[in-house]
């Protein structure tokens, strides 16, 4: 059990490294995306003062709009560097934890739509509790609990010991003579302790061993249900998560259509700039929601596969491909 223990622990951990760099990629795709997004929409707010100069020009918009262009710009103009400054933040934090070079270039190209994989709750828990260190480290605790009450039980009966020594042995006054013509020597002792009087100390020891027994076993129990509940949340998460990157990829071709189509209709002088504005903001919300749904559903995966230490892609149980392949079961 503690090889067993130990090696899904290992397994376990590497999981949990995935896990991370899932977290630190998906982290710079969002600021490689808002600094995209930043930058176009600084040409599309340069654009829209310098169409909006002209159209002041001529009298088709006020003042106060044409300040608001401007302002507009401005502030795309500030949000660009702020993007910058986080991209490469994000940047350093997955170079350094990929141990590349911190000055190292990185863009990403964002995963398509994941394959479809519906996971049963109960088999997923059935994986955790046959898998999970967690569980295999609550059964040792448990086991060696109960191995100290039953030791300390023994102890509190009667004792008895036997043992015995085989030897030779001689005398003479030089050290070659002393080899010679050995005496053979046999010892056989038999010892028994019978406790007689202890003023109750083995019977304190097994009940101390006993109610720790108890201790353990409710914190096995309460620590598998907290095991057992993130399983089940994350695994009804993730199959949520494939919905929701279905209607957040909907979504995001609406919003780049409307606002395309808002961008044009301004052009001609048929849509107010409030509508414009408006259709930026859903397009950029649409962008940023399909990012969020994708890391979510990536972190949910490998979650899952910590968590029950098998991949459910290729229906094989890490455990095994570490039997197989050894530490290179990925």
């Amino acid at each position: 059990m503690r090889y067993e223990k130990v090696k899904k622990q290992f397994i376990y951990n590497t999981e949990a490294v995935a896990e991370t760099a899932t977290n630190y990629f998906f982290n710079l795709a969002l600021a490689q995306t808002e600094f995209k997004m930043a930058e176009d929409n600084l040409a599309a707010t340069d654009t829209l003062y310098r169409i909006g100069m002209h159209r002041y020009e001529i009298a088709a918009i006020t003042q106060a709009e044409l300040l608001t262009l401007k302002l507009d710009r401005v502030n795309t103009e500030n949000k660009v560097q702020t993007a910058w400054m986080s991209l490469k933040r994000a940047m350093f934090s997955l170079a350094s934890f990929l141990n590349m070079d911190r000055n190292t270039e990185i863009e990403l190209e964002l995963p398509g739509h994941p394959l479809e994989i519906l996971i049963p709750v109960d088999q997923a828990l059935a994986f955790a509790r046959e898998n999970n260190p967690s569980f295999l480290g609550m059964r040792q605790d448990v086991l060696e609990a109960q191995q100290t009450v039953d030791r300390t039980r023994k102890e509190s009966m009667l004792n008895a010991q036997i043992s015995a020594s085989i030897g030779f042995n001689q005398v003479a006054e030089s050290f070659g003579d002393a080899y010679r013509n050995p005496l053979q020597q046999d010892l056989v002792s038999v010892s028994m302790s019978i406790p007689l009087v202890d003023w109750g100390v083995r019977k304190g020891k097994y009940n101390i061993a006993r109610n720790n027994l108890n201790v353990i076993e409710i914190q096995a129990r309460q620590e598998e249900i907290s095991v057992e509940e993130e399983v089940i949340m994350t695994v009804n998460d993730f199959n949520i998560q494939q919905n929701l990157i279905r209607s957040a990829e909907e979504a995001l071709d609406l919003a780049i259509l409307a606002y395309q189509e808002t961008m044009q209709r301004f052009i001609i002088g048929k849509s107010d700039l409030s509508t414009l504005t408006l259709a930026l903001s859903r397009q950029q919300e649409a962008q940023w929601g399909y990012i969020s749904a994708l890391q979510s559903y990536w972190l949910s995966y490998y979650k899952i596969r910590k968590l029950t230490l098998f991949d459910f892609g290729s229906g094989i149980s890490l455990s095994d491909k570490f039997d197989f392949s050894g530490s290179s079961y990925r």
